[in-house]
């Protein structure tokens, strides 16, 4: 299910205006606890002390704890469950932040309710000079084409308007956007995106992926106030829904600065592990002193890269080795020639960086394969694939292979499977969202969710890899039920090998004697509520480094 701006509101309300503190020492009792240990076995505890640095000195039974905690503040939970702090391997932090300052189009079911949420925010918010929305799917409105400058015309007319579909690979604009731009018949097609033209050759409003960078180059960059904002609406939205650390994909110098900031003056309420975007001026700038791996008690860290492949399956943008089942006349879209993609994965990993590539077609898995097969494995480095999501079958041993960990997102084969098959026929489909292929073969998936593209909440994420349906539980039985996970790997690949994809497995991902106490409070019992429920469970408190900084 999309992320809802009705999160924000939420966690604002509920959230505590400052973090709670504890002192001298804390312990946690009565709990319902569960933690997997250093073997991955899932062990239970009732009871849990941390140091007033936040780091765990005892966990186990209320007499193995008590004598290590003399002294401690106690808080009794009363039989509520705690688990570790929920981990998101793949999101994107400051997007998360925007859409509350955008038009919702996640919601629409049709075109017009699309078009009357537009004009409502636009008549609502006279002063903004662009228009801005996110999260429209022409799939969910049955539309059968792309939505058209001519219709957003309709309702925004007097300034430029940029709704992004909610894959974030496509932007639906307005004429006045176009014009801005400079995108006329003449204007060529970039490398990696495609301008849609009707029939007589003129730009018809739909822009995808590389084609974007158009309006990015005339759309002014947010503010100051503008992105802390953003930072401070996305930091309470994760810390509502349990998420103690994320990994950011794809950050600039200018988030570099907040989130160090952020981190100096103990407002990174979410640790951060982040990619810096592309191997451009940004990297040239970050990298100068090499991969920063641990800032602020752990938590920022910037000692990776983001490099993009392709685009993405809803907009045709993913690229296929073969033609696309329910549109023959294309293949989709490689941004790179296969040398630039070894050239940048080789030059990020040179510099001590983690490379992680995004990738969804299996045309783009596989060019992104070749790239590290030419560098050589380099399983210590743990470099990954992002999203892994439409993989030939011969190409899936290759990951174990070279040592490619898959960051896959499971609410993404709930949300796709209504144009998926379609996209890619029955035959790719078998190497499609294969969570189970990988796991089968040794892989470690680390679990995300692509926030904004779907929402935040890891439980949402766990619901879909484990019953492989979406949240009204559709299909009966799951979609392509053989490649779901078990309850305990679910929650493994959004802890503990979250953490191990991002080098921090020492530090955070699970409940252990000199980690942090990085934990999560629920309403209800994971491994004891019905599957079909475990979308629904609700975070009651959220603490990081032993601070609360959550409570509903």
């Amino acid at each position: 299910m999309p992320f809802r701006r009705t999160l924000f509101a939420a966690a604002a309300i509920a959230a505590t205006s400052c973090a709670i503190a504890a002192h001298a020492g804390t312990v946690i009792e009565n709990a319902n606890g569960y933690t997997l240990n250093a073997n991955n076995q899932l062990v239970r505890f009732t009871a849990l002390a941390f140091d007033d640095k936040g780091r765990i000195v005892a966990v186990g039974s209320a007499r193995e704890v008590a004598r290590k905690a003399m002294g401690y503040t106690r808080i009794d939970l009363h039989g509520k469950t705690v688990l570790p702090g929920l981990i998101d391997a793949h999101g994107h932090v400051f997007g998360l932040g925007s859409i509350a300052t955008s038009a919702e189009l996640y919601s629409s079911t049709s075109l017009q309710g699309a078009l009357d949420a537009i004009g409502k925010f636009a008549q609502a918010n006279p002063g903004r000079a662009w228009v801005v929305g996110n999260g429209w799917n022409q799939e969910i409105w049955k539309l059968g084409r792309f939505p058209t400058a001519a219709e957003l015309d309709a309702v925004v007319a007097d300034r430029p308007a940029v709704m992004h579909r909610v894959d974030g690979h496509a932007m639906w604009v307005n004429s006045k956007a176009l014009q801005l731009a400079g995108i006329g018949k003449d204007t060529k097609d970039p490398a990696g995106g495609k301008i849609d033209r009707d029939a007589n050759g003129n730009a018809t409003g739909l822009l995808v992926d590389n084609a974007m960078e158009f309006i990015d180059k005339v759309m002014p960059p947010p503010t100051e106030a503008e992105a802390r904002g953003m930072l401070d609406g996305a930091l309470k939205a994760l810390s509502s829904v349990g998420l103690t650390s994320v990994h950011d994909a794809g950050i600039d110098a200018k988030s570099d600065r907040l989130f160090r900031d952020y981190a100096d003056h103990g407002k990174l309420t979410t640790r951060v592990y982040a990619m810096i975007m592309d191997t451009g001026a940004d990297f040239d700038q970050l990298s100068k002193n090499g991969p920063l791996k641990s800032y602020a008690n752990d938590l920022y860290a910037l000692s990776a890269v983001k490099l993009v492949s392709d685009g993405a399956l809803g907009s045709r943008g993913a690229a296929l080795i073969e033609p696309y089942s329910d549109d023959p006349h294309t293949r989709g879209l490689l941004f790179y020639t296969d040398g630039d993609v070894q050239q940048k994965i080789a030059k990020a990993a040179k510099a001590g960086y983690q490379v992680n590539v995004h990738a969804i077609g299996d045309a783009g898995n596989k060019q992104v394969l070749d790239g590290f097969a030419k560098l050589g494995a380099q399983p210590e480095m743990r470099h990954r694939m992002e999203h892994a999501q439409v993989v030939q079958l011969k190409d899936i041993p290759r990951f174990r292979q070279l040592g490619i960990v898959p960051s896959m997102q499971p609410t993404h084969a709930t949300s796709d499977q209504n144009m998926a098959e379609q996209r890619v026929g029955h035959e790719r489909i078998k190497g499609a969202y294969a969570w189970r292929t990988f796991l089968k073969q040794g892989s470690r998936i680390a679990c995300g969710s692509d926030f904004p593209i779907e929402s935040p909440n890891p439980f949402q994420g766990i619901h879909a890899a484990v019953t492989r349906q979406d949240m009204s539980n559709f299909p009966a039985g799951g979609w392509y039920r053989e490649q779901a996970m078990t309850l305990q790997e679910a929650f493994r690949c959004f802890t503990i090998d979250a953490a191990w994809a991002a080098h921090q497995e020492k530090a955070i991902g699970s409940l252990e004697t000199g980690k942090w106490a990085d934990f999560v409070v629920t309403d209800r019992d994971l491994f004891t509520v019905p599957a079909a429920e475990i979308g629904k469970i609700g975070v009651l408190e959220t603490w990081v480094s032993g601070k609360q900084v959550y409570k509903k």
